[in-house]
């Protein structure tokens, strides 16, 4: 039985997954693009490994695609979505799984800092008011996740600078 399990876990991602909104102190939020699909901006995300807690994976996934240490410094928001997965990306998940949970995590800095991409997942960052982000963001989920801060945590929605776009 053991052995049908390491080879499902090898063979099949876990229909499982981590988004970690990253924002300053001041309202500004961090997006990555993807560089696959074209267009598709998002905050952290990952899937979470067979063994692995949420936690750990929004912790390794924040350091892998930006290079920030978020080791005690991350705050679970105690959410979670459940979505469907697309048809693009259905292949990776093992036969007749067709949903995913995705837990939301949040890390405040104190201002901007620069973002060390992983060029095989992402190839552009960028920080922007909170509601920019909200609208530029794919993913309904990452959508609500950055309303939710917004009105549940006092994070600006207006830029330091007083503008309300990027």
């Amino acid at each position: 039985m053991r052995i049908n399990t390491l080879i499902h876990e090898e063979q099949y991602k876990r229909p499982e997954s981590v988004l970690v909104v990253v924002h300053t102190r001041g309202g500004r939020m961090l997006l990555l693009r993807r560089v696959d699909p074209p267009d598709f901006w998002q905050s952290v995300t990952g899937s979470l490994k067979w063994d692995e807690a949420p936690m750990t994976a929004a912790v390794r996934e924040l350091k892998e695609e930006t290079g920030f240490d978020g080791a005690g410094r991350l705050r679970d928001r105690h959410q979670s979505f459940c979505f469907e997965i697309l048809p693009g990306w259905s292949r990776r998940f093992a036969p007749g799984v067709t949903h995913n949970i995705e837990h939301v995590f949040s890390l405040e800095l104190m201002e901007e800092a620069v973002v060390t991409l992983n060029p095989e997942e992402h190839d552009e960052y960028c920080w922007m008011s909170a509601r920019a982000a909200a609208r530029k963001v794919w993913s309904w989920t990452n959508r609500a996740a950055i309303e939710q801060l917004i009105a549940h945590d006092s994070v600006p929605h207006i830029d330091a600078e007083g503008g309300g776009d990027e």
